[in-house]
């Protein structure tokens, strides 16, 4: 066998706003990257293209990463393709959590970061003899990356065609919240890209503004300050319009690491708050304990330095009940945040708090994994029932995504930066918290006769109402 080409797929959700998709495909921009530049190699993403399964054949190597969310959607791809004579390789957050699942109808399954995978898979499938599993969990040292290539670059055009760009500097945490994959996909150990690695790739690509999607970027203030101070000086020579990252509290205990986020553009930092409920504190693997004090004294110091803070917020602990909503209110309206994002818990492969719940034997039968997106309810919770969680969490993002709650928020961030920067900040000023509500779009519950129902993407309703009789 001879290949062809290799079509990279990310499996649709969102569709564009403005003509714009909303997730940029970063994972598979480095994979393509990888291909031999002797093969012909494609990236789709469904959000802004169908699938063209009548051009594809027994030569074509189809890849699709997908998190659990768009398994479901993977797996739909895959068969089609499959139809056509293609061989499919299945990788990403799901197919890594749930590999027995996922080889079940895959052609081959991806585990881990592929880096050293992927390169052999192509090979393999070239030569015929494709192996139905290949696992990477050795997490590659990120010193040596392979560059995003030119070829890739022109093809996505990411700055035309998506809101955000992305981009990585880091992988893995050390912490072990009962409920957060990140440690099961890459790892406890931090990795760090070199300060002119990273900086090679953001003025090649050309992209003024980005998202970390690194799982706890601010971590690094603690854990290696060194690296810290000289990635952020680097950073503040380019001309960037703004960037934003994941962290954790502790980032406000480093001012001067702080006021240099500040000189490297840096708009605003997403802190895991994850429960004003102290009585969670078990479940939040020491990254926060539900002390209000506490995170009002981060707010007020991340201000200080002219930053901005979303903070997020998880529903659904065994601690909570349905006063967690109210009272999460409350702090929010007085906390002077710069936008909120809220989800409910969410009980994914391979976690400690999914393993809990199948022996109490609290999951909901009959759920697809297109609603394990942290806006619906999949399991039975504690102090209140799912319809309570469901109905409380609709009630918060009614408060917190109406127009005037974005404006508030926006203008406040907004109103922190000099005036001649206004045009340049007004975009990322709002755009998170618009954002969110547009995520709220995907929860689409309705009551039924018999209980409650969820509709899938596609439309169709899925009851459940049999698992939520108590």
């Amino acid at each position: 066998m001879s290949i062809r080409k290799v079509v990279l797929i990310q499996p649709g959700r969102d569709g564009t706003f403005l003509r714009k998709g909303t997730m940029a495909p970063y994972t598979l921009m480095r994979l393509a990257s990888l291909v031999p530049d002797s093969v012909d190699v494609e990236i789709i993403d469904e959000d802004l293209k169908a699938v063209p399964f009548d051009q594809l054949g027994p030569d074509d190597l189809v890849g699709i990463t997908a998190k659990t969310l768009q398994i479901d959607r993977a797996r739909w791809i895959a068969e089609r393709a499959q139809a056509r004579g293609a061989k499919v390789v299945i990788g990403g957050t799901h197919a890594t959590l749930a590999p027995e699942e996922v080889s079940t109808w895959a052609d081959s399954i991806a585990v881990g970061e592929a880096y050293r995978t992927w390169p052999q898979m192509i090979a393999d499938f070239d030569r015929g003899a494709l192996q139905p599993s290949y696992v990477d969990t050795e997490w590659a040292n990120l010193d040596n990356l392979l560059p995003i290539s030119d070829r890739v670059l022109s093809q996505v055009d990411e700055n035309r065609n998506y809101w955000t760009p992305y981009m990585e500097l880091t992988r893995g945490c050390p912490r072990n919240c009962t409920f957060c994959t990140a440690i099961r996909v890459s790892g406890r150990v931090m990795r760090l890209r070199p300060v002119d690695q990273a900086v090679e790739e953001i003025e090649r690509r050309r992209i003024k503004r980005f998202f970390l999607t690194d799982d706890n970027f601010g971590l690094n203030f603690r854990l290696y300050p060194e690296y810290m101070e000289e990635l952020l000086r680097a950073l503040s020579k380019l001309s960037l319009t703004g960037w934003t990252c994941q962290a954790e509290q502790l980032v406000a205990d480093y001012p001067e690491l702080l006021k240099l986020a500040k000189q490297a553009h840096m708009d605003k930092l997403f802190i895991g708050f994850e429960s004003a409920n102290p009585n969670n504190r078990r479940e939040l693997g020491g990254k926060a304990k539900g002390n209000i004090e506490r995170y009002r004294e981060v707010i007020e110091r991340i201000h200080a330095a002219g930053l901005g803070v979303v903070g997020l917020f998880v529903f659904g602990f065994d601690g909570d009940t349905p006063e967690i909503f109210q009272s999460t209110y409350d702090f929010i309206r007085t906390s002077g945040l710069d936008g909120v994002s809220i989800t409910i818990l969410t009980p994914y492969v391979g976690t400690p708090q999914r393993d809990k719940w199948i022996e109490e034997d609290r999951l909901m039968a009959h759920v697809p994994w297109s609603l394990y997106d942290t806006n619906h309810v999949t399991y039975h919770p504690a102090q209140m029932s799912a319809e309570q969680l469901a109905r409380g969490y609709d009630w918060l993002a009614g408060k917190l995504y109406g127009v005037s709650g974005i404006a508030t928020r926006g203008l406040r961030q907004l109103m922190r930066q000099p005036l001649r920067d206004w045009p340049r900040k007004a975009f990322n000023s709002f755009s998170t918290d618009f954002g969110y509500r547009l995520e709220c779009n995907h929860r689409d519950w309705v009551s039924a006769d018999d209980g409650i129902g969820y509709r899938t993407h596609n439309g169709a309703l899925q009851s459940v109402a049999p698992a939520l009789s108590q």
